[in-house]
């Protein structure tokens, strides 16, 4: 059973609530989404592993067990081109959860006419095999968002 942790602060939501249709269908994995709170916020591991795909607006990291978590900062952010991100970490860094990975600013990533609301999800995984999630609850990083048994 995997553990997946809240990587940033705001409230969460339901994967199909984020404005993008391919998290919002479930087809990148199931997760949960967040709207985050406002100003700059260090976004975080949400499992230990090893930091397989590092960009500016997302990053994938892989658990021993072998199921990878990816964090999407944003809709429509690859576009930013890293503006408001401050990288931390590098890829095949290993990480424990809660480490840093970088830093972003929803206010500004909202202010270009975005959706700051980040999805976090279980790349390749049914969607059945999501167990407990946190939905419509306030969560600050490494609080339990959800548990998977892929």
């Amino acid at each position: 059973m995997l553990r997946v942790m809240s990587p940033v602060a705001g409230k969460s939501l339901a994967v199909s609530d984020v404005p993008d249709p391919v998290f919002a269908r479930g087809l990148v994995g199931p997760g949960v989404a967040i709207l985050p709170r406002g100003g700059p916020q260090r976004a975080v591991a949400p499992i230990s592993g090893k930091l397989v795909k590092l960009h500016p607006h997302a990053y994938v990291i892989v658990a021993s067990s072998g199921e990878g978590v990816l964090v999407h900062l944003g809709v429509d952010t690859v576009h930013m081109a890293g503006d408001s991100f401050e990288v931390h970490a590098n890829e095949s860094d290993q990480v424990e959860t809660g480490d840093a990975i970088l830093t972003w600013d929803p206010d500004y990533i909202s202010g270009t006419g975005r959706s700051a609301v980040c999805s976090v999800v279980v790349l390749d995984c049914d969607p059945t095999a999501m167990r407990e999630h946190a939905v419509g609850v306030d969560v600050t990083p490494r609080d339990l968002l959800f548990e998977v048994d892929c």
